[in-house]
């Protein structure tokens, strides 16, 4: 959920300030670019040349100067509006009062205030002013905001006592974050069954027939549908495409047989299916148990049909939204259309060979969306990752709004 998102994490000064290097590691670590600012105080507990090196950005506390020693006074702006989401940890029963009642006296502070996103906030203090009904009120006070508690744990404290106040671990804020992030989205709770890439259909040990599909826009379709909530089950062929997403599990198969035993194994659970792999149609009817030495001038090899993978589906499918892709060179629209009909489709997804920038082993895609009642919304040439998303927001249109 994480995954190329900026987060601006605001570090005050209590002792557990030391637990930040861990959150800014995890942070990075699910992909997401972190710029800190701390206060004063903050820096007694923890270094900034420490949170430097682990975010790769610089870390800040003050209004600071450029390379050309200008005051850049409102860095709290850019900060605030870079931010995709801020996390104030720890934060301190001082911070926490300013910030219910608008003190802006540091450049946190300033950051807060300024910021347009989400704004977490994980108190850290000990027992009694944890209880304090004026620490409650700013509670109450804050999340009346909008802004959203990741409420402390019960534990040993810094003064030796044991009790309610100790921050949340950076494992179970990153679980935290995560879990509220997920709610409301268009997928969350929804499976989505994912192809892509090619098929390697064996010659002998060393050769195969295939083809030039990177597996590029099966990937995007996963992190999209990830992003938007989803359990994905990422089925691909032979690809140097790689993911990094908890919400996504990635099944590696090599042959058009090996696929379709394992996109129908995944398919009878499965709320949404996107068959954009480009399986071989035939495969070699014997496989040489050896490498096919060099002799004669001619090499014949018998072939013989593959499974259709996709016309399977639509002949068991139940209450699935099952798209399939289709890359044509002539005659597009109506071989589209007829593959919709012919394989019991909801939609498919049309591109062609002949528009620049779509099809096989490049960024980029060009495409029509066709649904059963042959609606047709076309779109200019994007990266994959855009196209992902525009195919998942066509179905999510039809099949949730």
């Amino acid at each position: 959920m994480l995954s190329g998102k900026n987060i601006l994490l605001g570090i005050t000064g209590g002792i557990a300030a030391y637990k930040t290097t861990f959150l800014v590691r995890l942070l990075i670590k699910a992909g997401a670019t972190v710029k800190i600012v701390l206060t004063d105080s903050a820096s007694s507990f923890v270094s900034p040349l420490t949170l430097a090196t682990l975010s790769k950005n610089p870390v800040v506390s003050d209004f600071v100067k450029n390379e050309d020693h200008i005051t850049d006074w409102n860095n709290h702006v850019k900060l605030g509006l870079w931010a995709d989401l801020m996390i104030i940890a720890p934060a301190t029963a001082n911070t926490l009062s300013k910030m219910a009642s608008g003190n802006c006296d540091n450049l946190l502070l300033a950051c807060y205030l300024s910021a347009k996103c989400p704004v977490f906030f994980a108190p850290a203090m000990d027992l009694d002013m944890y209880r304090h009904p004026t620490t409650k009120a700013s509670f109450k006070k804050l999340e009346s905001y909008g802004n959203v508690m990741i409420p402390a744990t019960s534990g040993e404290l810094a003064s030796g006592l044991h009790g309610e106040g100790r921050m949340a671990e950076p494992e179970a804020i990153l679980s935290f974050i995560n879990a509220f992030l997920l709610k409301g989205l268009p997928l969350r709770n929804k499976k989505v069954l994912i192809t892509a890439g090619p098929t390697y259909e064996a010659i002998d040990p060393v050769r195969f027939i295939g083809n030039h599909s990177s597996g590029l826009m099966g990937f995007e379709l996963a992190n999209a549908a990830a992003k938007l909530g989803a359990q994905v089950i990422l089925v691909s062929g032979p690809t140097h495409c790689t993911i990094n997403n908890d919400l996504v599990t990635l099944v590696r198969v090599v042959s058009a047989d090996e696929m379709y035993d394992s996109a129908h194994q995944h398919y009878s659970d499965a709320d949404i299916v996107i068959c954009a792999a480009a399986v071989a149609d035939y495969k070699p009817k014997e496989q040489a148990e050896q490498k096919i030495k060099k002799s004669d001038a001619e090499l014949n090899i018998a072939l013989v049909k593959n499974k259709d993978i996709l016309f399977s589906l639509g002949q068991i499918k139940k209450d699935q939204y099952l798209v399939g892709f289709a890359l044509e060179t002539e005659n597009e629209l109506e071989n589209a259309k007829a593959k919709l009909e012919r394989k019991n489709l909801d939609a498919i997804v049309l591109n062609s060979l002949n528009d620049k920038g779509a099809g096989f082993g490049g960024k980029t895609n060009k495409i029509s969306f066709i649904d059963t009642n042959l609606t047709i919304q076309t779109f200019d040439l994007k990266t994959k990752a855009d196209v992902a998303k525009d195919i998942l927001n066509e179905i999510i249109k039809r099949r949730y709004a």
